[in-house]
């Protein structure tokens, strides 16, 4: 059974801006239309909060700049319980006009070819990011926008202990570990920050090390879908062997074990912690908790062995607008409308507004606010200088649900790293043969 989704209208009213439910109203925006040319679309995204605060707002500002057509924004569950939402509805042809769903494995897994709207032809396509395109793309054509920023799995570091130590920004692992030890000789703070009391904060040195994955061997993510490269391997074991050096270096806080993410946050924030490797959505952290260190509290990628594939591994936005090949017509239109207004500046700030941004954009034309967090403004110019790579999770449908344990306990020195890299090649493995894919 499809659980029953929640439905919002918008419509812009007058000068003041207000907006009206159209189930109150008993009327759609389009009624005041003599000419009979109105177009009521649904838009359908998860019940998040912030989800369903920022597609509220795009409708509205859409709907004043078109008035002749109206958004109504349907919600549906999040997790797993919204997945089997999306791909039942469209298995039916029941889908709304258009759907907010994640970029990545997770869309191919709607096998987008037979069941979504093909955009690559459109202008717009143009202004979007090369990584954010291969991440809603497949081999025949090009499937949606997105709503929302990137982030990175970067190094969050303390700007302060930096200055007073006058560290510069490591380009190299030997460079990292080498401030790490300055910072402990100095006794200022806990060098690396690791918060295993919130498991999945374990991943990180493994997770946001692909870009230096992919700068070695660009075709990594490819042969690892078919079974052809491995992390016991280089250079993909790297991000296990620097958790364990890491480790054995004596670099972490004493309470790593019990330690959370919030804890983690705060640690930098404060000077407690000078290193804590983590994605960028730790913005949003960073200002509940400690609002006066936003400033304070910076960001690098997280480096390899070599200095020159020094770069970002970004996750593409979370939020991504698709069109079913079930809108049609002067519906599908007028979708394309809306697709085309999510790639302006004006959506862009609107979406600033909504929820504070935890990366760049990716969408070209469209800037930060003056007053974001440095851990994000920290890393427009990586992404200027095209130093970025996809996270794996985008380039493959491949990942062991049994990866946060594994990099815990080789972060613990329970498990050594080629231990840890052999055991997640195996729960890699289960995963493949699930999804039935080739080659394992």
């Amino acid at each position: 059974m499809v659980p029953r989704t929640t439905r919002r209208s918008i419509v812009a009213l007058g000068a003041g801006g207000l907006a009206l439910s159209l189930a109150l109203a008993g009327c759609s925006a389009g009624d005041s239309d003599s000419d009979g040319g109105a177009v009521e679309l649904s838009f359908l995204v998860d019940n998040g909060e912030s989800t369903v605060s920022t597609a509220e707002a795009l409708a509205e500002a859409f709907h004043e700049e078109n008035p002749d057509i109206t958004i109504t924004v349907e919600t549906r569950p999040q997790g797993a319980d919204g997945d089997n939402v999306v791909k039942t509805r469209l298995a039916t042809g029941e889908m709304a006009d258009l759907f907010q769903y994640n970029s990545g494995s997770l869309l191919q897994a709607l096998n987008p070819d037979q069941t979504l709207v093909n955009i690559a032809d459109e202008a717009y396509v143009d202004k979007l990011d090369e990584n954010f395109i291969k991440s809603v793309a497949t081999d025949n054509g090009v499937y949606g926008v997105p709503m929302g920023q990137s982030m990175a799995g970067a190094m969050l570091y303390n700007k302060d202990i930096y200055a007073d130590l006058g560290l510069e920004i490591p380009e190299s692992w030997d460079d990292f570990i080498a401030n790490s030890e300055a910072i402990k000789e100095a006794g200022v703070a806990a060098p690396i920050v690791q918060t295993y009391g919130d498991t999945w904060t374990s991943q990180l040195f493994v997770l946001g090390d692909f870009n230096n994955v992919l700068a070695e061997n660009p075709d990594w993510a490819e042969e690892y879908t078919n079974n052809e490269a491995k992390y016991v391997d280089q250079p993909a074991f790297a991000g296990f062997e620097h958790l364990q050096e890491a480790y054995e270096a004596g670099l972490f806080n004493e309470d790593f074990a019990s330690a959370t993410y919030a804890d983690g946050v705060s640690m930098v924030a404060t000077g407690e912690g000078a290193h804590y490797p983590m994605l960028t959505f730790a913005a949003s952290q960073l200002a509940t908790t400690n609002p006066e260190a936003t400033d304070t509290v910076g960001s690098f990628p997280i480096p390899g062995d070599d200095a020159s594939t020094f770069g970002l591994t970004v996750w593409m936005p979370t939020y991504t607008v698709f069109v079913p090949q079930s809108t049609e017509g002067e519906k599908l239109d007028a979708a394309k409308q809306f697709l085309e207004f999510l790639t302006t500046p004006e959506a862009c700030d609107i979406q600033s507004e909504a929820n504070a941004p935890q990366g760049p954009f990716v969408v070209e034309g469209c800037e930060l606010p003056d007053d974001v967090p440095a851990m994000v403004s920290d890393l427009q110019e990586y992404f200027d200088a095209g130093q970025t790579n996809l996270a794996l999770e985008f380039l493959s449908p491949i990942k062991g649900p049994a990866l946060e344990q594994i990099t815990v306990a080789v972060g613990s020195g329970i498990t050594s790293a080629a231990d840890g890299a052999a055991q997640y090649d195996e729960d890699v493995k289960k995963q493949a043969q699930q999804l039935g894919i080739e080659g394992w």
